[in-house]
């Protein structure tokens, strides 16, 4: 069976979606409060996104 050409694609895709949701779930566990404000939701993603480029 003959590989798939767009595999290889979608798992560095979700590979970068794994990524960003530990980081903000590691910025989670670090706030004192219930929960993210979006301005540091923000901030956590751009700077993941920083790390992709």
């Amino acid at each position: 069976m003959a590989p798939m050409r767009g595999a290889a694609v979608q798992d560095r895709v979700a590979l970068a979606e794994i990524e960003l949701c530990g980081e903000l779930m590691i910025a989670a566990s670090s706030v004192d409060g219930d929960r993210l404000s979006p301005d540091r939701i923000d901030e956590v993603l751009m700077l993941a996104a920083k790390e992709f480029e």
